[in-house]
């Protein structure tokens, strides 16, 4: 028998972890001001890329002593000039529960080829031991794992007292999870995460603890001239007040600037991290009284309220072969695909098979609610379909 549909679907069926929702009342002529056409180094080019560094300040709070800049490849460009800039003269201590932070141990491990590494690793829906953290080494590691959705509690872990840097990338985490700046010196993001943005720019910033080290070391690699952050020993102040390494897109900085300016009118950063808890309990909700499906992460405390991963339960279904098992959920995301009712809804590649659903600031809980109707009918679909193939 087939299940009913249901009524209504999300108005905006957008769940994908990245390039995530437009804000809510997103529209093309938003963008009508950018500056299409003009240098972005005549004087509107660079007031839009000091505005737009100077309105990340405001909502994520970021301490005024803290160097913030635009920089090129997205938040992979970023940590990728992080990594090859300033690490080196101190061991290392990487922190990885998911793919991207296995992909910065690689990056350390196998192309800079660093030795005194200690890897911390922990399994899919876990975190590692932090109390294992050698506070005189320096640190890499995700604040908020986006193929996991797993997320560090707070940063309580890390020595107020440290010798080593602090390097967090904090792209699915920036705008929804409040950042202990005191205990980070390099943070990264990009803009097509939490604030839905355009894709291919990135946000490095800087502690004065991370700039000394800049201008006290140098990296004993050839360093790509993308990657350049000093000239002389001193720090390229230019990058830090929108003098961008390449060029940029004006287009893309307009998206950015448009995103801000609701982020402000959204209530800030207390508002962007109470609209992502808002969505992210739906799913908690729903969840409770559903008996095929939970969160990939059982600890509420390390539970994103982000990129919020979640596994088929049921026991007719976990019994079967794995291959079958990945099968399933790749026909329950399909299903709600075909409906027009949820986009992007599958858990990454590298992950256990699942629904990997957004619930950043930009999506609206009604919608979340409407998702998950369409889940259950899916499910219903799919188990019956297996059910009758079998």
């Amino acid at each position: 028998m087939t299940a009913a549909k249901p009524a209504s679907r999300p108005n905006v069926p957008h769940f994908s972890s990245g390039p995530c929702a437009k804000r809510p009342g997103w529209n093309p002529q938003n963008l009508k001001d950018a500056a299409l056409g003009r240098s972005h180094r005549a004087k509107v080019g660079k007031a839009k890329l000091k505005l737009a560094i100077d309105l990340t300040r405001e909502v994520l709070e970021v301490p005024a002593d803290y160097r913030i800049g635009i920089v090129p490849a997205s938040d992979t460009g970023a940590v990728e000039m992080a990594l090859w800039s300033l690490l080196g003269p101190r061991p290392v201590t990487t922190i990885a529960w998911e793919s991207f932070g296995d992909g910065w141990v690689t990056d350390i491990v196998k192309q800079l080829k660093l030795k005194d590494v200690v890897k911390l690793n922990a399994g899919y829906g876990e975190l590692p031991d932090l109390s294992k953290v050698d506070k005189n080494s320096d640190i890499v590691f995700t604040w908020n794992g986006t193929t996991s959705g797993v997320r560090v509690p707070n940063a309580d872990w890390i020595a107020a007292d440290r010798e080593g840097l602090t390097i967090c990338d904090a792209t699915s985490a920036a705008f929804a999870q409040k950042l202990d700046w005191a205990k980070l010196d390099v943070v990264t993001f990009s803009w097509q995460k939490a604030l839905g943005g355009e894709a291919a720019h990135g946000m490095l910033i800087l502690s004065p603890r991370a700039v000394a080290r800049l201008e006290g070391y140098t990296p004993p690699w050839p360093m790509p001239k993308i990657f350049r952050m000093t000239k002389g020993g001193k720090l390229i102040e230019g990058i830090f007040v929108g003098e961008t390494i390449n060029t940029p897109s004006m287009l893309c900085v307009e998206d950015y600037l448009d995103a801000l300016n609701w982020a402000k009118s959204a209530g800030g950063l207390k508002g962007l991290i109470a609209r992502a808890d808002a969505n992210t309990k739906v799913l908690a909700d729903w969840q409770a009284k559903t008996p095929w499906v939970d969160f990939l992460a059982r600890d509420t405390a390390i539970r994103s309220n982000t990129s919020v991963c979640m596994k088929v339960v049921d026991p007719a279904i976990t019994a079967l072969p794995a291959e079958a098992q990945a099968d399933f959920a790749k026909k329950l995301v399909a299903a709600v695909e075909k409906e027009s009712a949820g986009y992007d809804l599958g858990a990454y590649r590298d992950a256990p098979p699942g629904l990997r659903i957004w619930c950043g600031a930009t999506v609206e809980a009604k919608d979340v609610e409407a998702l998950t109707h369409w889940l259950d009918w899916a499910f219903a679909e799919t188990k019956a379909s297996l059910a009758k193939a079998a």
